[in-house]
């Protein structure tokens, strides 16, 4: 381990594209010098044929809006990206080498737009001559076996999940305790378009629910199904492959219900006494809960906090039924959004201080 420095002197660039937007923010430090959110219309990305094809566009976006804000890219320490479909990886911060960036322009396992942080970071990065890299990317896998076994020997319980945010929360509830990450036992819920419910064991996120079709529906998501309803319904004739696909992850969750991805939208409803809207309203945290109750499971009910994070944990109707059912098991903590620039630029700063060792992707 290198001997650690101040951070005061290094600025990271932190880069977080989504399907229609492109998040991105310059920290010196531990300071934020500009963060920006551009959204991208569909028309605007309709001559891509790829998403990654995407990569340079978005890039000369943001290298535009740090010109008009006065920020020299040439005093960039380093160029961070959020972490896309990669093969299963252990948690940490990740230089983009040769063998990423290919991965992520083949898209093996599956197109995103999280897959264009490592190749835009790549590219800026090596035209200044610093280091690009990515951190907990939704691929990273800390199961223990037994964490892997699915109930099928055809299938294998794969681990994807909102792990950036997840153990960012994680990290800051156990320092804000005056703890280590690595010394505490937590359970960490994303309450976002996607849900993500984690065990944290010393350190290491040992268990999760899928954030694409496991646990507690979403905004847009399906969560767990009837096994024999599910597979009846796919082979009834009424919809494609794709469609289906689709309804698990796209067009699941509230939207099936409501036409709507926006939690409050569907909070009017049920204050407007629409009955379905406030029984759809009290299933998403009860959902949550139990599957808050399952990880206490893993850790034998030894839980320090459970933390709540994600936008839907601005919502106190949700949040509040949720604590409601959890807080027997242990101290609540509710860290509201998504603070994924600041976790990608902070995953970097411990790297360049020499608190950690940067991983290697192979």
């Amino acid at each position: 381990m290198q001997k650690k420095v101040q951070s005061d002197g290094f600025m990271v660039l932190a880069i977080n594209p989504g399907a229609t937007s492109t998040k991105f923010a310059v920290y010196r430090g531990e300071t934020v010098l500009l963060k920006q959110a551009m959204e991208h219309s569909v028309q605007e990305l309709k001559p891509f044929a790829q998403i990654i094809d995407q990569h340079r566009y978005r890039l000369a976006l943001i290298l535009q809006a740090l010109d008009q804000a006065g920020i020299d890219r040439r005093q960039l320490s380093a160029v961070v990206g959020r972490g896309g479909l990669l093969k299963p990886l252990l948690g940490g911060t990740y230089r983009v080498n040769a063998q990423m960036a290919a991965d992520m322009q083949l898209a093996a396992l599956g197109q995103h737009a999280s897959n264009l942080g490592a190749v835009m970071a790549d590219d800026l990065a090596a035209e200044l001559g610093i280091p690009a890299f990515i951190v907990d990317p939704v691929s990273v896998d800390e199961y223990e076996p037994v964490a892997r076994v699915s109930g099928l020997a055809d299938l294998e319980r794969v681990s994807l999940s909102h792990a950036l945010n997840m153990k960012a929360v994680a990290r800051k509830a156990a320092k804000d305790h005056g703890r280590r990450y690595d010394e505490v036992n937590l359970i960490a819920a994303h309450l976002g378009s996607g849900v993500s419910v984690s065990v944290h064991r010393r350190g290491r996120m040992v268990d999760t629910s899928s954030s694409r079709d496991e646990g507690a529906f979403s905004p847009d998501r399906c969560g767990s199904l009837s096994g024999f309803s599910l597979v009846d319904l796919c082979f009834s004739g009424k919809y494609t492959y794709q469609e289906m696909r689709q309804k698990m992850m796209g067009t699941g969750g509230l939207f099936s219900y409501f036409g709507t991805r926006d939690v409050r939208e569907v909070e009017k409803l049920a204050q407007s006494g629409n009955q379905k809207a406030a029984l759809v309203l009290e299933a998403l945290p009860y959902q949550v809960a139990k599957d808050i109750g399952a990880m206490a499971a893993v850790l034998a009910g030894q839980v320090d906090w459970i933390v709540l994070t994600g936008g839907m944990a601005y919502s106190h109707r949700i949040i509040d039924d949720v604590i409601r059912r959890v807080e027997f098991i242990a101290p609540v903590v509710v860290l509201p959004g998504e603070e994924e620039l600041e976790s990608l630029a902070f995953g970097v700063l411990r790297v360049l201080q020499g608190e950690e060792e940067a991983r290697e992707y192979l």
